[in-house]
């Protein structure tokens, strides 16, 4: 059920460790909001191109997007929401540019369904 979906900047190709981070975060998802891991999905899209204030060059982006079910409260999310940038730092190598690094956790639209 947990539908997560990272954006990355083409820059981290190298240093982050996509796979590696969803199968850490897979585990961690599931035990935090009391799910199956098998019912966790990742989706990584890159970012060919971002800007961030004025800076010209140099920026890098990597955004986390986890929407479950409702019925999470605002404090469970919010730990999760800590936990997953926590463990974004050992999946990152140290890079050459600034990364703005974020991370939600929401819940899903009641339109949500699935087969």
């Amino acid at each position: 059920m947990p539908q997560i979906t990272v954006d990355y900047s083409a820059e981290l190709d190298d240093s982050f460790d996509r796979r590696g981070f969803a199968l850490a975060l897979h585990p961690l998802v599931a035990e935090t909001v009391t799910t199956k891991i098998a019912g966790c999905k990742t989706r990584f899209r890159r970012i060919e191109e971002f800007v961030a204030g004025d800076a010209a060059t140099g920026d890098a982006v990597l955004n986390i997007s986890i929407a479950l079910l409702p019925g999470r409260t605002d404090e469970l999310k919010a730990q999760l929401t800590d936990s997953v940038l926590e463990l974004l730092a050992a999946h990152l190598k140290p890079v050459d540019v600034t990364v703005h690094a974020s991370a939600e956790t929401r819940d899903l639209d009641p339109s949500y369904r699935k087969r």
